[in-house]
């Protein structure tokens, strides 16, 4: 719908001027009459150019919406008038800007799910399906609390392993730059200086001069070549292939492996136990998991899940196959399958396992530590042992 920008003036003589969302000037004409303005011009505002990455809306964004949304609509408050406010309240503007378009989705007699879905990179397929169950059952309210909490415990999920990547990643980039800036500018000082000496260098010292000088001569060739391989590594991952293999790999890495395992686990016992909660099926659930698991390895195990429930068989078959899972949270699983409390039992796995990614990131934390710390010694400290060498020989001679 275009955005009109009008000028008037009120009955008082007022000058008033504004924008507004109108299928044409004559529609937005005869609005303005009926709030009593005396229009003077009317035109059609210019679309913005704007350059971008991502759509600018963080996870935390939508979390919050996702539970003032629940609270106010808990309260009794009608949908339209709920999405109104929270459309006015919402600080990120461009969340604000969507949740207006649902709003008028919905005004314009289309379901909430309906609305939501037609912002598939801000509401993801779990997110209106789960509303979508709640609008079919009659418990929208429960269902957008269980959603709420649900959104707050994965956002705390992806930030304790984001926290657990990020403080070993700066470490490993401070070594790598530290190394790098002592061969391309200490070293070359040493360097000068031995070629004035006219004496024979040792061996060490020799190594580290001449990486530095093939470190000169190549090092835009290396930004740009470490660049393309970047670029190569990233259109390998997104393959169906690569992303299979970078998947297993990752889970079989050691200590970091560990984590990223049981993140995993967490994060799939939540997401199902959450949806079979929220009344969805047990095969549509799945399905959504799969697409939502983040992990190719574990995504196929559901899948296969899927084929062995409309055999008639239980889930638990191909969740052991995948070597992923681990042999409790399978039989945890089998039993709530059998007592019909599989709802609850997926949620009790995900607690525990929350706890064991904290202590996973602690782990990690406290072995990556001085593993950097001491390759840092070494590194550094054999490059300046080696510049030193040869002064402890000429010393030595004297």
């Amino acid at each position: 719908m275009p955005v009109f920008v009008y000028k008037g003036k009120t009955l008082a003589g007022a000058a008033v001027q504004g924008e507004l969302k109108a299928q044409s000037k004559a529609d937005l004409e005869r609005v303005l009459r009926q709030n009593r303005i005396l229009v003077s011009s009317i035109s059609k505002k210019a679309p913005e150019i704007q350059l971008k990455f991502g759509t600018g809306i963080k996870k935390v964004d939508v979390s919050r919406f996702t539970r003032q949304f629940a609270t106010m609509i808990g309260a009794g408050l009608p949908m339209v008038q709920c999405l109104d406010i929270l459309a006015n309240q919402v600080e990120n503007r461009e969340l604000a800007k969507i949740v207006n378009e649902v709003k008028e989705g919905v005004q314009g007699g289309a379901t909430l799910s309906e609305a939501l879905s037609r912002h598939p990179k801000i509401f993801d397929y779990l997110y209106t399906n789960m509303v979508e169950a709640g609008e079919m059952g009659g418990a929208l309210d429960a269902i957008l609390v269980r959603l709420a909490v649900y959104r707050e415990k994965a956002d705390q999920l992806i930030r304790k392993v984001k926290g657990a990547m990020i403080y070993p990643s700066v470490i490993a980039f401070v070594a790598v730059a530290v190394t790098i800036g002592m061969l391309a500018f200490i070293v070359p000082v040493f360097a000068k200086m031995f070629s004035g000496l006219g004496a024979d260098l040792p061996a060490p010292t020799l190594v580290v001069l001449n990486i530095s000088n093939f470190l000169q001569a190549n090092i835009v060739y290396m930004f740009f070549g470490g660049l393309a391989l970047f670029g190569a590594f990233l259109y390998w991952k997104k393959t169906p292939g690569g992303a299979l293999i970078f998947d297993k790999t990752l889970l079989a890495t050691p200590v970091f492996g560990n984590l990223v395992r049981k993140s995993a686990v967490a994060r799939f016992t939540r997401t199902l136990s959450t949806l079979l909660a929220s009344g969805v099926s047990i095969i549509e659930s799945l399905k959504i998991t799969a697409k939502t698991a983040g992990n190719l390895v574990i995504a196929n195990a559901i899948n296969r899940s899927v084929l062995a429930i409309a055999e008639g068989e239980t889930i638990t078959g191909p969740l052991k196959e995948s070597g992923v899972f681990p042999p409790m949270v399978t039989q945890m699983i089998s039993v709530g399958e059998k007592t019909g409390g599989l709802d609850d039992m997926l949620n009790k796995i995900a607690d525990f396992y929350d706890e064991e990614v904290d202590e996973a990131v602690s782990a990690l934390t406290s072995i990556i530590e001085p593993i950097v710390i001491v390759v840092m010694g070494v590194v550094i400290g054999g490059i300046m042992i080696a510049m030193y060498l040869p002064m402890f020989d000429i010393i030595g001679k004297f």
